[in-house]
């Protein structure tokens, strides 16, 4: 965690509304991507965003300093986000690039047409990628792969054993493989017979 980070937590802890609004543009983006991705629909992942932001705030006097808190934050985002799936049965949405949270804070600038077109697709077979795994698996893909946590960090976020997130990854990329090759093999066989 940055000094600036520690800093702002600690003055947000004690009251500071503004040093918890910096501490929200620090990590509202990558909170709503790991909410976009374990949800798979852009207005729920911003409900949940928003829920756990405020669960946040709501709690930051329990927070422990000595942990990182992109973890702890990530943990009540990953808990919400199961609680909600849990809630509902899975209905899928295929990405739409105007859906894109970073676009809509014009944080990068936008693709071209093609870049786009491909970007979309990309992001559509990923999230339904993503819906055909369990909830703590995809849990554990998102925040190692979009989160950028360690092991550790994920077992800290999850309540779970490192073997039990190292065993959760393990599946959740056999599955994700085998799912990719037999998408492979059933192109394969489209493409012959075209």
């Amino acid at each position: 965690m940055s000094g600036r980070d520690a800093t702002a937590i600690e003055r947000a802890r004690r009251g500071d509304e503004f040093a918890f609004v910096r501490l929200v543009h620090s990590y509202q983006v990558p909170l709503y991507n790991l909410c976009f991705r374990m949800l798979g629909e852009a207005g729920e992942a911003e409900d949940a965003a928003q829920e756990t932001l405020l669960r946040v705030y709501l709690h930051l006097q329990c927070y422990d300093p000595r942990r990182e808190f992109k973890t702890w934050l990530f943990a009540i985002a990953t808990h919400f986000c199961i609680d909600r799936l849990r809630r509902r049965r899975l209905v899928w949405q295929p990405w739409d690039a105007e859906h894109d949270y970073q676009g809509a804070l014009n944080i990068e600038t936008a693709p071209g047409p093609e870049q786009a077109v491909l970007q979309s697709e990309d992001e559509c077979e990923t999230q339904a990628l993503l819906a055909r795994l369990a909830s703590k698996d995809r849990a554990v893909v998102v925040m190692h792969y979009w989160g950028d946590m360690s092991y550790a960090e994920m077992a800290a976020a999850t309540g779970a054993t490192v073997g039990a997130v190292k065993s959760r990854m393990h599946r959740a990329r056999a599955q994700l493989a085998g799912t990719l090759c037999h998408g492979a093999r059933t192109r394969q066989r489209c493409s012959v017979r075209n």
